[in-house]
């Protein structure tokens, strides 16, 4: 089992470093970002809406939908022919939007991470392809081979999720990046107020916890500063005519009152502060 962690850890890392592979994901990147750039089709590929990001959701539909073609394959005989082919076409059809979601959430990315990325949608989409030849292979009645086609696709689409989840859980690739933070449940002094101005934003330390402050229509707002989606510095930012501070890293966009997320990539909110004046100095809290 070791031998075969080490033999996946050094393909991906060789996936990671191989930078001819930009030649190909950046424009792809850039064509992607254009066609999903309008706020309601990112927020909605996003997950924006959902909470948190949604192409984790809906990969398990293809996955679960061929795995289980498999299995009829395998135990049911002719008995589950039909029932297979459903599912592998089903699968098919939910890989539709799992695929743009996943998309959308991989053209904001740079680097190691972009590369590994269009290997993963690249595996999926042979994967898919082969779905679709074994469904075909069905209707005409060979069920031997859709199970064969089926199986092989199944394989490679195992061997992409395993990248995916490298992604997630090793690159840390969509998780939220204020997660980890302990926000101080006291209040802390951060800055005097004369060192504020309408609609600049301004970072400040609480207690080891990087806060944004922004004086907004002649009210302080207080957020974390680091974006929710990839860490971007919300300090360097600005602030739209909505009352939202913009990341300056892909756009992201915050309602100062409440930290609610209100444009993707980003699909979490942004942790609020609570803030307080007195005396010409601005002291912040976590906000319940």
């Amino acid at each position: 089992m070791s031998k075969l962690k080490s033999a996946a850890e050094c393909a991906i890392t060789a996936v990671e470093k191989e930078e001819r592979l930009d030649e190909i994901s950046e424009p792809v990147a850039a064509a992607v970002k254009k066609a999903t750039g309008r706020r309601g089709v990112k927020n909605l590929l996003s997950g924006t809406w959902l909470g948190h990001a949604l192409h984790p959701v809906l990969t398990d539909v293809p996955i679960g939908s061929w795995l289980a073609a498999s299995v009829l394959d395998l135990t049911a005989g002719d008995a589950g022919a039909d029932a297979a082919r459903r599912l592998t076409g089903f699968g098919v059809l939910a890989a539709v939007p799992a695929a743009a979601s996943g998309a959308s959430d991989w053209s904001d990315s740079y680097g190691a991470e972009q590369r590994a990325g269009l290997v993963h949608g690249l595996a999926n989409s042979v994967g898919t392809t082969l779905q679709m030849a074994s469904w075909f292979a069905r209707r005409r009645g060979a069920r031997g081979a859709g199970t064969v086609l089926s199986l092989a696709g199944l394989g490679i689409t195992l061997a992409a999720a395993y990248l995916g989840g490298h992604l997630s859980f090793v690159r840390g690739t969509g998780v939220n990046r204020t997660a980890f933070d302990e926000p101080a449940d006291s209040w802390v002094d951060v800055a005097a107020e004369t060192e504020l101005s309408s609609d600049k934003p301004v970072r400040v330390d609480a207690d080891g916890v990087a806060v944004v402050l922004v004086k907004h229509e002649d009210t302080i707002r207080a957020l974390s500063a680091t974006c929710t989606h990839a860490g971007g510095p919300l300090d360097e930012g600005h602030i739209d005519d909505a009352g939202c501070i913009v990341c300056p890293w892909h756009g992201s966009r915050f309602r100062l009152r409440d930290g609610a997320a209100m444009r993707g990539p980003a699909s979490v909110d942004e942790p609020r502060w609570d803030v307080r004046v007195a005396d010409g100095r601005v002291s912040v809290r976590a906000a319940d």
